[in-house]
């Protein structure tokens, strides 16, 4: 799964810490979600996507193998 998180983030002049805080979690969750290292719960994944004003869809690129 890749993301636009870091993208989006940047935008906002947000930092990882910052956005962490906003959505409840702990900076290192929002290092292993840029990465694609992480699957989020639909709650954090929903969480994040509003904070970043934009969809689920959008933010998280789901690759299906093909």
């Amino acid at each position: 799964m890749n993301t636009r998180i870091k993208e989006l983030r940047a935008r906002y002049n947000l930092t990882q810490e910052e956005l962490a805080k906003k959505v409840g979690v702990r900076r290192e969750t929002i290092v292993f979600l840029e990465k694609g290292k992480y699957n989020p719960s639909l709650k954090l994944a929903h969480d994040v996507a509003k904070v970043l004003e934009t969809t689920i869809e959008e933010l998280f690129i789901f690759d299906d193998g093909d």
